[in-house]
């Protein structure tokens, strides 16, 4: 018996629409992350890319567990000596509250060419409303 191979024509990509307003931000970056590359599909291969887009609304109302709002930082270096750049989570979720989710589902896929793919099918607002209603995503609850 071969193995399937599913083929680019043959492969059914859809829109969901999450609302991440109360849940937990890694629980939700994770089912987020499994949407994007397709785990729940039957087709599966993990070199290609199966999963469907995902638009995430209510960004800035996730939830954070514990004290990571204040003890959480995320790093980035300018290049230049002296150059390392902090913040906390708290001030990132004020300043752009979109990013801490970007962040968390990017640190779950692939780190090559296919995990830069599937990234670029993530969406995320932090208000209620999106410009993808013209792809009629469906609700997470009905997407399952």
């Amino acid at each position: 018996m071969k193995t399937y191979q599913p083929k680019a024509g043959e492969i059914n990509r859809g829109w969901v629409l999450v609302d991440a307003q109360g849940q937990i931000l890694g629980r939700l970056a994770c089912r987020v992350a499994m949407l994007l590359r397709g785990k729940g599909k039957p087709v599966f291969a993990p070199h290609l890319d199966i999963g469907d887009f995902v638009v995430v609304i209510n960004a800035e109302k996730v939830a954070v567990t514990g004290r990571k709002l204040r003890q959480k930082e995320y790093y980035h270096h300018s290049q230049y000596p002296g150059g390392l750049k902090t913040i906390t989570l708290e001030k990132l979720l004020r300043q752009k509250p979109e990013r801490v989710l970007e962040k968390a589902v990017r640190g779950m896929l692939p780190k090559n060419k296919l995990g830069d793919a599937l990234f670029g099918k993530l969406k995320v607002y932090a208000g209620p409303t999106h410009p993808h209603v013209s792809q009629r995503p469906v609700p997470l609850a009905a997407a399952t």
